[in-house]
């Protein structure tokens, strides 16, 4: 008899159900937005201009962080069929996760995570969430894609319904 699925999709499609039934957010193609204001947290970095990619250019201080990161960690490449997550609050704060090793808000909706592996070959998912313990995740859009010269980081983007980029909870996977 034929092999249906391989470990590898079956993580992946794991993953994918999993983010659905604790978030129910609606993933879209990564999208650039060039506005940037002053985020609301103040342990956050200040906003800056978004690169031609749409992402904020990386600061020499966030390169040696995640160099760092990845020094920390068990090797740089992804063990197949391995799962890393982040659950991310709308101020960008890390609430909790498995290898993430911190979050960056730049402006709204508009996200760091940086982890301690490298995630150059994985498959991101995300998806609004909630970062609390009971309720409904607000209702928006997010999208995720690499971190612009940062191996071991994905970049999010959090929108409200309409469209416009706003501040959102969400959740994000990483599946190798």
């Amino acid at each position: 008899m034929a092999k249906l699925f391989s470990p590898r999709s079956m993580a992946v499609a794991f993953s994918a159900l999993a983010l659905t039934l604790a978030g129910g957010g609606i993933a879209v193609a990564a999208q650039p937005t060039t506005v940037v204001q002053a985020p609301v947290d103040s342990g956050q970095p200040a906003a800056r201009a978004a690169a031609a990619t749409g992402q904020p250019q990386v600061t020499p201080e966030e390169a040696r962080q995640a160099r760092a990161a990845l020094k920390g960690s068990v090797g740089t490449n992804a063990i197949i069929g391995s799962v890393s997550f982040a659950v991310v609050g709308s101020g960008g704060n890390l609430i909790r996760g498995l290898d993430a090793v911190s979050a960056t808000r730049y402006g709204p909706g508009q996200y760091q995570v940086l982890f301690n592996r490298n995630l150059t070959r994985s498959a991101y998912h995300a998806t609004v969430g909630t970062d609390q313990q009971c309720c409904i995740p607000p209702a928006g859009q997010v999208s995720v894609a690499p971190r612009l010269a940062t191996p071991n980081a994905v970049f999010i983007q959090t929108y409200n319904s309409a469209g416009v980029p706003a501040d959102r909870p969400f959740h994000v996977a990483i599946s190798s």
